[in-house]
Protein backbone atom coordinates (compact mmCIF):
# COMPACT_ATOMS: atom_id res chain seq x y z
CA UNK A 1 0.00 0.00 0.00
CA UNK A 2 1.25 3.49 -0.85
CA UNK A 3 1.28 5.59 2.34
CA UNK A 4 -0.76 8.77 1.81
CA UNK A 5 0.68 12.11 2.93
CA UNK A 6 -1.20 14.94 4.62
CA UNK A 7 -2.70 17.57 2.33
CA UNK A 8 -4.72 20.74 2.72
CA UNK A 9 -6.86 19.50 -0.18
CA UNK A 10 -7.14 15.73 0.38
CA UNK A 11 -9.57 15.01 -2.46
CA UNK A 12 -7.31 16.76 -4.95
CA UNK A 13 -4.35 14.76 -3.63
CA UNK A 14 -6.33 11.53 -3.90
CA UNK A 15 -7.51 12.35 -7.41
CA UNK A 16 -3.96 13.05 -8.57
CA UNK A 17 -2.72 9.84 -6.94
CA UNK A 18 -5.37 7.85 -8.81
CA UNK A 19 -4.41 9.47 -12.12
CA UNK A 20 -0.69 8.91 -11.55
CA UNK A 21 -1.28 5.28 -10.63
CA UNK A 22 -3.32 4.64 -13.78
CA UNK A 23 -0.77 6.51 -15.92
CA UNK A 24 2.07 4.27 -14.72
CA UNK A 25 2.62 1.63 -17.41
CA UNK A 26 -0.81 2.55 -18.87
CA UNK A 27 -2.61 0.60 -16.13
CA UNK A 28 -6.30 0.02 -15.56
CA UNK A 29 -7.83 -0.79 -12.18
CA UNK A 30 -11.07 -1.38 -10.31
CA UNK A 31 -12.25 0.72 -7.37
CA UNK A 32 -11.23 -2.08 -5.00
CA UNK A 33 -7.73 -2.25 -6.50
CA UNK A 34 -7.27 1.51 -6.31
CA UNK A 35 -8.48 1.56 -2.72
CA UNK A 36 -6.13 -1.24 -1.68
CA UNK A 37 -3.11 0.05 -3.57
CA UNK A 38 -3.45 3.71 -2.59
CA UNK A 39 -4.86 3.24 0.90
CA UNK A 40 -7.97 5.36 0.35
CA UNK A 41 -11.53 4.47 1.46
CA UNK A 42 -13.55 2.77 -1.28
CA UNK A 43 -16.32 5.37 -0.96
CA UNK A 44 -13.82 8.17 -1.58
CA UNK A 45 -12.31 6.37 -4.58
CA UNK A 46 -15.81 5.79 -5.97
CA UNK A 47 -16.72 9.50 -5.76
CA UNK A 48 -13.44 10.67 -7.27
CA UNK A 49 -13.43 8.18 -10.15
CA UNK A 50 -17.07 9.01 -10.90
CA UNK A 51 -16.25 12.70 -11.12
CA UNK A 52 -13.20 12.10 -13.32
CA UNK A 53 -15.30 9.88 -15.57
CA UNK A 54 -18.01 12.56 -15.84
CA UNK A 55 -15.31 15.08 -16.81
CA UNK A 56 -13.99 12.73 -19.50
CA UNK A 57 -10.56 12.00 -18.01
CA UNK A 58 -11.37 8.40 -17.09
CA UNK A 59 -13.29 5.68 -18.91
CA UNK A 60 -14.80 2.62 -17.23
CA UNK A 61 -15.14 -0.71 -18.97
CA UNK A 62 -18.72 -1.89 -18.31
CA UNK A 63 -17.73 -5.58 -18.27
CA UNK A 64 -14.52 -5.56 -16.20
CA UNK A 65 -15.43 -2.42 -14.15
CA UNK A 66 -11.85 -1.24 -14.66
CA UNK A 67 -10.94 2.44 -15.06
CA UNK A 68 -8.36 3.75 -17.53
CA UNK A 69 -7.15 7.17 -18.62
CA UNK A 70 -8.64 8.67 -21.76
CA UNK A 71 -6.88 10.60 -24.51
CA UNK A 72 -8.30 13.84 -23.10
CA UNK A 73 -5.05 14.14 -21.16
CA UNK A 74 -3.20 14.60 -24.43
CA UNK A 75 -5.03 17.91 -24.86
CA UNK A 76 -3.61 19.15 -21.55
CA UNK A 77 -0.02 18.27 -22.31
CA UNK A 78 -0.05 19.21 -25.99
CA UNK A 79 2.14 22.23 -26.80
CA UNK A 80 0.06 25.27 -27.76
CA UNK A 81 1.01 28.26 -29.86
CA UNK A 82 -0.73 31.62 -29.87
CA UNK A 83 -3.17 30.58 -32.58
CA UNK A 84 -3.17 26.77 -32.83
CA UNK A 85 -2.01 23.54 -31.22
CA UNK A 86 1.03 21.58 -32.30
CA UNK A 87 -1.24 18.94 -33.86
CA UNK A 88 -3.09 21.54 -35.93
CA UNK A 89 0.18 23.10 -37.04
CA UNK A 90 1.63 19.71 -38.02
CA UNK A 91 -1.30 18.10 -39.87
CA UNK A 92 -0.48 19.57 -43.31
CA UNK A 93 3.10 18.34 -42.98
CA UNK A 94 1.92 14.89 -41.85
CA UNK A 95 -0.40 14.66 -44.85
CA UNK A 96 2.37 15.75 -47.19
CA UNK A 97 4.76 13.14 -45.80
CA UNK A 98 2.23 10.34 -46.17
CA UNK A 99 1.38 11.43 -49.71
CA UNK A 100 5.07 11.51 -50.66
CA UNK A 101 5.98 8.17 -49.06
CA UNK A 102 2.75 6.18 -48.63
CA UNK A 103 4.00 5.28 -45.14
CA UNK A 104 2.71 5.90 -41.63
CA UNK A 105 3.54 9.39 -40.39
CA UNK A 106 3.36 10.46 -36.75
CA UNK A 107 3.65 13.52 -34.56
CA UNK A 108 5.30 12.74 -31.25
CA UNK A 109 6.38 14.55 -28.10
CA UNK A 110 8.56 13.81 -25.11
CA UNK A 111 6.99 13.04 -21.71
CA UNK A 112 9.67 12.54 -19.05
CA UNK A 113 11.87 9.90 -20.71
CA UNK A 114 9.19 8.47 -23.03
CA UNK A 115 8.18 9.22 -26.58
CA UNK A 116 4.39 9.74 -26.89
CA UNK A 117 2.32 9.60 -30.09
CA UNK A 118 0.10 12.69 -30.39
CA UNK A 119 -1.23 12.17 -33.92
CA UNK A 120 -0.91 9.58 -36.67
CA UNK A 121 -1.80 9.11 -40.34
CA UNK A 122 -1.63 5.42 -41.20
CA UNK A 123 0.17 4.02 -44.25
CA UNK A 124 -1.77 3.34 -47.45
CA UNK A 125 -0.11 -0.09 -47.80
CA UNK A 126 -1.91 -3.31 -46.74
CA UNK A 127 1.00 -4.24 -44.46
CA UNK A 128 1.72 -1.27 -42.25
CA UNK A 129 3.01 -0.03 -38.91
CA UNK A 130 0.66 1.86 -36.59
CA UNK A 131 0.33 2.77 -32.92
CA UNK A 132 -2.45 3.93 -30.63
CA UNK A 133 -2.77 7.65 -30.01
CA UNK A 134 -1.08 8.23 -26.68
CA UNK A 135 1.15 5.16 -27.05
CA UNK A 136 4.48 5.46 -25.24
CA UNK A 137 7.90 3.93 -25.74
CA UNK A 138 11.37 4.70 -24.35
CA UNK A 139 12.67 7.77 -26.16
CA UNK A 140 16.13 6.26 -26.64
CA UNK A 141 14.71 3.42 -28.75
CA UNK A 142 12.91 5.44 -31.45
CA UNK A 143 13.77 8.13 -33.98
CA UNK A 144 11.39 10.89 -32.78
CA UNK A 145 12.46 10.50 -29.16
CA UNK A 146 16.12 10.69 -30.14
CA UNK A 147 15.49 13.74 -32.36
CA UNK A 148 13.87 15.66 -29.50
CA UNK A 149 16.50 14.73 -26.91
CA UNK A 150 19.33 15.67 -29.29
CA UNK A 151 17.92 19.19 -29.54
CA UNK A 152 17.27 19.86 -25.86
CA UNK A 153 19.38 22.51 -24.10
CA UNK A 154 22.66 20.89 -23.05
CA UNK A 155 21.98 20.87 -19.31
CA UNK A 156 18.47 19.46 -19.71
CA UNK A 157 19.68 16.88 -22.25
CA UNK A 158 22.48 15.66 -19.99
CA UNK A 159 20.15 15.37 -17.00
CA UNK A 160 17.63 13.36 -19.04
CA UNK A 161 20.28 11.01 -20.44
CA UNK A 162 21.53 10.40 -16.90
CA UNK A 163 18.02 9.24 -15.90
CA UNK A 164 17.60 6.75 -18.73
CA UNK A 165 17.30 3.08 -17.82
CA UNK A 166 18.45 1.25 -20.93
CA UNK A 167 16.78 -2.01 -21.89
CA UNK A 168 17.42 -4.14 -24.97
CA UNK A 169 14.33 -4.67 -27.16
CA UNK A 170 16.10 -5.90 -30.31
CA UNK A 171 19.71 -6.67 -31.24
CA UNK A 172 19.96 -3.10 -32.58
CA UNK A 173 18.80 -1.28 -29.40
CA UNK A 174 21.26 1.24 -28.00
CA UNK A 175 22.01 0.12 -24.44
CA UNK A 176 24.87 2.33 -23.25
CA UNK A 177 24.95 5.98 -22.30
CA UNK A 178 28.18 6.54 -24.20
CA UNK A 179 26.79 5.13 -27.45
CA UNK A 180 23.57 7.10 -26.99
CA UNK A 181 25.45 10.37 -26.49
CA UNK A 182 27.42 9.68 -29.68
CA UNK A 183 24.12 9.11 -31.51
CA UNK A 184 22.74 12.42 -30.20
CA UNK A 185 25.81 14.28 -31.46
CA UNK A 186 25.35 12.81 -34.93
CA UNK A 187 21.64 13.71 -34.95
CA UNK A 188 22.42 17.32 -34.03
CA UNK A 189 24.93 17.43 -36.89
CA UNK A 190 22.83 15.93 -39.71
CA UNK A 191 19.46 17.33 -38.60
CA UNK A 192 17.44 14.13 -38.40
CA UNK A 193 17.32 10.88 -36.42
CA UNK A 194 16.92 7.26 -37.48
CA UNK A 195 15.64 4.08 -35.85
CA UNK A 196 17.36 0.94 -37.12
CA UNK A 197 14.74 -1.47 -35.77
CA UNK A 198 15.83 -0.49 -32.25
CA UNK A 199 12.39 -0.57 -30.63
CA UNK A 200 10.57 -3.09 -32.82
CA UNK A 201 12.22 -5.74 -34.95
CA UNK A 202 11.70 -5.06 -38.64
CA UNK A 203 10.52 -1.44 -38.28
CA UNK A 204 12.66 1.49 -39.44
CA UNK A 205 11.97 5.20 -38.83
CA UNK A 206 13.33 8.62 -39.65
CA UNK A 207 12.40 11.73 -37.66
CA UNK A 208 13.10 15.44 -37.34
CA UNK A 209 12.40 17.87 -34.53
CA UNK A 210 9.85 20.71 -34.37
CA UNK A 211 10.82 23.76 -32.30
CA UNK A 212 8.77 26.55 -30.80
CA UNK A 213 9.55 30.25 -31.27
CA UNK A 214 12.27 30.08 -28.58
CA UNK A 215 14.01 27.18 -30.31
CA UNK A 216 12.89 24.61 -27.74
CA UNK A 217 12.09 21.15 -29.19
CA UNK A 218 8.37 20.62 -28.58
CA UNK A 219 7.85 17.58 -30.82
CA UNK A 220 9.01 15.57 -33.81
CA UNK A 221 7.63 14.26 -37.08
CA UNK A 222 8.48 10.71 -38.07
CA UNK A 223 8.05 8.25 -40.93
CA UNK A 224 7.71 4.62 -39.78
CA UNK A 225 7.65 1.60 -42.06
CA UNK A 226 8.76 -2.01 -42.47
CA UNK A 227 12.50 -2.18 -43.09
CA UNK A 228 11.85 -3.76 -46.49
CA UNK A 229 10.20 -0.50 -47.64
CA UNK A 230 12.43 1.85 -45.64
CA UNK A 231 15.94 0.38 -46.03
CA UNK A 232 18.99 2.01 -44.48
CA UNK A 233 20.02 3.18 -47.96
CA UNK A 234 16.95 5.47 -47.94
CA UNK A 235 17.64 6.98 -44.52
CA UNK A 236 19.33 10.11 -45.84
CA UNK A 237 16.73 10.81 -48.56
CA UNK A 238 13.81 10.32 -46.17
CA UNK A 239 15.65 12.09 -43.37
CA UNK A 240 15.90 15.19 -45.52
CA UNK A 241 12.24 14.82 -46.50
CA UNK A 242 11.03 14.60 -42.91
CA UNK A 243 13.30 17.49 -41.93
CA UNK A 244 11.67 19.69 -44.59
CA UNK A 245 8.23 18.64 -43.32
CA UNK A 246 9.20 19.42 -39.72
CA UNK A 247 10.41 22.85 -40.79
CA UNK A 248 7.00 23.51 -42.41
CA UNK A 249 5.17 22.41 -39.27
CA UNK A 250 7.46 24.64 -37.24
CA UNK A 251 6.60 27.64 -39.41
CA UNK A 252 2.88 27.00 -38.73
CA UNK A 253 3.42 26.85 -34.95
CA UNK A 254 3.74 30.46 -33.75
Amino acid sequence: MIKPTKSAVPNLQRGMAILEYLAASQRSATIAELSERLGYPSASVFRITQELTDLGYLARDPASKRFRLTNKFLLLGQPQGDECSLVEASLPALRGLRKATGETTQLCCLVETDNVVLEQLVSIHPFKYSAEQGARCPAYSCAPGKAIIANLPAEERDALVARLQFKRFTPQTITSRRAFRQELTEIATIGYAVDRAEGLEGIHCTAAVIRDRTGFPVGALTIAAPASRLPTTDFDRLGQLVKEAADKAESNFP
